[in-house]
């Protein structure tokens, strides 16, 4: 077996297995086992049908009208066993493969939202494009496909097991060089069909590929619409129209480019399929007509050669009719291969950044040894050390670019190209207040309270925080839902951020520049309210305004490490330098 098809089998396994071992294994199994019996059930009817078929056309070759009408009451029990069989079948199948979806859905989210791994897939280079749609669409596509092909190879199967019996039977001998040769029709149906399959490889092959690349570029030209829905006001302030659309055709260009790729081949394929489709219907009247005009058999015999043979060559021609799934569904498992690797990748690296102690509450923070890189190698900080206490508040500044955000997301645990100590309290709450608030679609009440669930709090509280924080025209919103990101403008959604921090109090506060989009009076009475209604929490603020200094302990710098380095440079590196506010100098305006 090639290399590929060992690893593609492997990787199948390694998808399935999980679920088929999980806590659903009993009910999942017993549904399987039912669907699997109605297939084979299918089938035996169609072998009832098989011998219907001789029955019923020997009754009108000879011309009995009793046998007519009760072979007719036959067929109309037949058909209706097949009908209810056919429809619970399909019922079933559908009800396991929500409940294998289901769960394969939230383990992947979960791995997916563990650890920071959706934050941390960015910096993976392959195998993570779109993680949205291969939870969303390529699990669901898995399941329905692998159920499909799996119980469509199984009664296929099975019917070419029964069906070669039949036509073995109704097979006349044939003399190739003087030897007799049984079973005639049989091996017939085996070339045919193996003609077919050979052919059909050769030519779909190339489908594998397509398909995998078209699921591709697909989400990437909706992750580029999302994009412009979801900034839809600074693109129309700019006037950027034209800029996106150049993008978005640019996107769907590989989209179009792609697809008619796929309806070459696809149409190379059906030129080939549709034939042989075409002639399978004809081929088993062709082999059999001379034992038919000889009188070896009647016409009964002759239909039921005819539909034994169409039994036998569908089942051994499955791989054709299905190859065109067979190619999506590699696709599609390669794809979710590719996203389980990546997470269980970054589950081996979860480690990296700084090294994590666990502190005791009245030690603070302290950071020793510190270096943060941006992921190309680039150093940002140098042999940094930080010490924070609990209560106290300081003020991080430094030149655009120097890396202070980075420097907190190496702190939150996001960024993993860091090295040093960091020794924190695990239990208090930390809060991280980001330059752009997040704010969920949901009630408003709801936003306010994010990540917490506002039952907690309560709506009176909510609103006394968003009143005391200057939105008082939102206070009498709480149980709206909208997209508030939309709704609110910059200053707006920096004011809710802060009234969130109120009501969660935490005790280790990081404010990113968490009031850049606000009047220089307005972030004077934002961080006074904060520091009034937070006394004993810990403030650490990057900020650029001198009026903010007032409200901290102390200020740390970054400082290039070397003074013939620039501090905005590409290269630059820095180092921390803190000084009590008292003697620290000036911020720059």
């Amino acid at each position: 077996m090639p290399a590929s098809r060992r690893q593609f089998l492997s990787d199948l396994w390694a998808l399935t297995k999980p679920y088929w071992k999980s806590e659903e294994r009993l009910k999942s199994g017993l549904l399987l086992a039912v669907i699997v019996g109605m297939s084979l059930g299918i089938v035996y009817l169609n072998v009832l049908f098989n011998e219907w078929n001789n029955l019923f056309y020997n009754s009108l070759q000879e011309k009995n009208v009793s046998e007519f009408y009760r072979l007719f009451g036959r067929f109309t029990i037949l058909a209706v066993m097949f009908i209810i069989v056919a429809v619970y079948q399909i019922y079933l199948r559908q009800m396991l493969q929500i409940r294998w979806r289901r769960w394969l859905t939230e383990r992947y989210a979960q791995t997916w939202l563990s650890d920071h791994n959706y934050y941390r897939l960015r910096f993976e280079k392959d195998g993570t494009d779109n993680p949205d749609q291969r939870i969303s669409e390529d699990i669901g596509g898995f399941v329905e496909q692998t159920l499909a092909l799996t119980l469509g190879l199984l009664e296929s199967v099975v019917t070419l097991v029964s069906f070669s019996i039949i036509l073995w039977n109704l097979s006349g001998d044939i003399h190739i060089l003087d030897i007799q040769v049984p079973g005639s029709m049989l091996w017939a149906a085996v070339l045919y069909a193996g003609f077919g399959s050979f052919f059909t490889h050769l030519i779909g092959r190339p489908l594998i590929r397509l398909n995998f690349m078209q699921q591709r570029y697909e989400a990437d030209f909706r992750y580029q619409l999302v994009r412009v829905r979801e900034n839809a006001e600074p693109i129309a302030l700019y006037g950027g129209e034209t800029q996106e659309a150049r993008g978005l055709a640019s996107r769907f260009t590989h989209v179009v480019g792609n697809w008619w790729a796929i309806m070459r081949q696809q149409k190379r394929l059906t030129w080939f399929s549709a034939g042989y489709s075409q002639a399978a219907v004809i081929f088993p009247f062709l082999v059999a007509a001379p034992r038919y005009f000889s009188g070896a058999i009647q016409l009964g015999g002759l239909m039921q050669t005819a539909s034994a043979f169409g039994h036998v060559q569908s089942s051994l021609s499955w791989f054709i009719d299905a190859y065109t799934r067979l190619a999506q569904w590699r696709a599609t498992v390669d794809r979710l291969t590719g996203f389980a690797a990546a997470l269980a990748d970054l589950e081996t690296r979860k480690g990296e950044g700084f090294s994590r102690i666990a502190a005791p509450a009245e030690a603070g923070l302290s950071l020793t040894e510190a270096r943060v890189s941006l992921p190309d190698g680039r150093t940002l900080l140098a042999d940094a050390a930080l010490t924070v206490a609990p209560g106290e508040r300081v003020m991080v500044a430094g030149p655009a670019g120097c890396g202070k955000s980075t420097l907190f997301r190496a702190i939150g645990g996001l960024w993993p190209f860091a090295a040093g100590t960091l020794a924190m309290p695990t239990s208090p709450r930390r809060l991280f207040l980001p330059q752009r608030p997040y704010l969920p679609i949901a009630s408003l009440a709801a936003a306010v309270a994010y990540p917490d669930a506002p039952e907690i709090y309560g709506n009176e509280r909510i609103a006394q925080a968003l009143i005391d924080c200057g939105l008082p025209h939102l206070a009498a919103l709480l149980g709206e839902e909208r997209h508030w990101t939309q709704e609110l403008s910059a200053g707006e959604q920096q004011r809710l951020a802060f009234a969130r921090a109120i009501l969660l109090a935490p005790d280790w506060l990081f404010c990113d520049e968490a009031t850049s989009a606000l009047d220089e009076a307005s972030q004077i009475e934002l961080y006074a309210l904060l520091t009034a209604r937070l006394p004993q929490a810990a403030i650490v603020s990057i900020a650029h305004r001198p009026s903010l200094a007032v409200f901290h302990h102390r200020i740390v710098r970054f400082v290039p490490t070397h003074d013939n380095l620039s501090a905005s440079g590409p290269d630059a590196g820095f180092r921390l330098e803190a000084a009590p506010v008292a003697e620290a100098d000036p911020l720059p305006a």
